[in-house]
């Protein structure tokens, strides 16, 4: 990895940890266990990919950095929700997540539901209390786009997709369409939130940001895919091979894994040329997308 670019995104893991650590509510704060659970979900785990694309996004418009700071937050704060409903026996069933035990088998199901759907209204609480982006307007938009990301139109229902489609054979337009939703929407509302609290960017160049985040939003979910086949329980902090054993279809139970690792491939082309117009004020994104690319947990 680039020292430097190991340095800045310690430096923004780090201002992002600090943050949630003082905006999650206190563990000794009623009720209690449903705090705890919350702090022992978000804290101490995690690679903050999300928030890393917000900053990097955010350096491409000038953004402040508190800014920054606040959006990454609450992008992060809904992945975190999303893998504590996730990992529920009513879901994937896991019992393993970033190295320790699910939310549920550490408290209940019962305070796993409710940790996340605290974890989702306090996104939205962050990104709605303080001035983001320079016109109110632009502000709506993206809490607007959080919103949408998440929900049936987004996350969620890539997720009723993915259930949906256990023990099914899906071709790999069915396939894509299922991870733009429930791994993509997300990451590209990573990309759009950071570059909308800076100086403000032309409709071509949010539409050539919004394909650069749709190219990585489909190369995450294909390394991910690589990832769950080839490395270790212990190496991945959660469960290597759920999917095959659950019948999951997958990049690399549709291509293989030679053809997953070219598409893969491919996507990294492709979103660098997305970015070409930005030059070198992109410089972060490239990064981030290495870093997507090349991780091995």
């Amino acid at each position: 990895m680039n020292p430097d670019f190991q340095s800045w995104a310690g430096s923004c893991q780090a201002r992002i940890e600090t943050f949630l650590e003082a905006r999650l509510p206190a563990a000794d704060c009623v009720p209690e266990r449903l705090h705890k659970a919350m702090r022992y979900s978000v804290l101490g785990g995690g690679k903050r990919v999300r928030p890393l694309l917000s900053f990097a996004a955010g350096e491409l418009v000038a953004a402040d950095s508190e800014r920054i700071t606040v959006v990454g937050a609450a992008v992060e704060l809904i992945h975190a929700y999303s893998l504590v409903h996730d990992d529920l026996p009513c879901m994937d069933d896991d019992i393993l997540r970033r190295g320790k035990p699910t939310c549920h088998i550490e408290y209940d199901e019962a305070t796993a539901l409710l940790t996340g759907d605290s974890l989702q209204t306090l996104a939205f609480e962050l990104l709605a209390e303080k001035p983001l982006a320079d016109m109110p307007g632009t502000q709506l938009q993206m809490i607007a786009q959080l919103a949408s990301a998440s929900g049936s139109r987004g996350m969620a229902g890539g997720q009723a997709f993915d259930l949906d489609s256990v023990g099914k054979m899906l071709s790999l337009p069915e396939l894509e369409f299922m991870h733009i939703h429930k791994t993509g929407a997300l990451i590209r509302a990573a990309v759009m939130l950071g570059a909308r609290c800076g100086s403000c960017l032309s409709d071509e160049q949010l539409a050539q940001l919004d394909h650069f985040a749709k190219c990585v939003g489909l190369a995450f979910q294909v390394v991910d895919d690589l990832l769950d086949t080839e490395a270790t329980t212990a190496t991945l902090g959660k469960t290597a091979g759920k999917d095959a054993e659950h019948n999951k279809p997958t990049y690399v139970s549709i291509l293989g894994i030679s053809q997953a690792r070219e598409l893969a491939e491919k996507l990294q082309h492709d979103a660098y040329q997305a970015l070409d117009g930005f030059k070198e004020a992109a410089l972060r994104l490239r990064q981030v997308t290495d870093f997507i690319i090349k991780r091995k947990f």
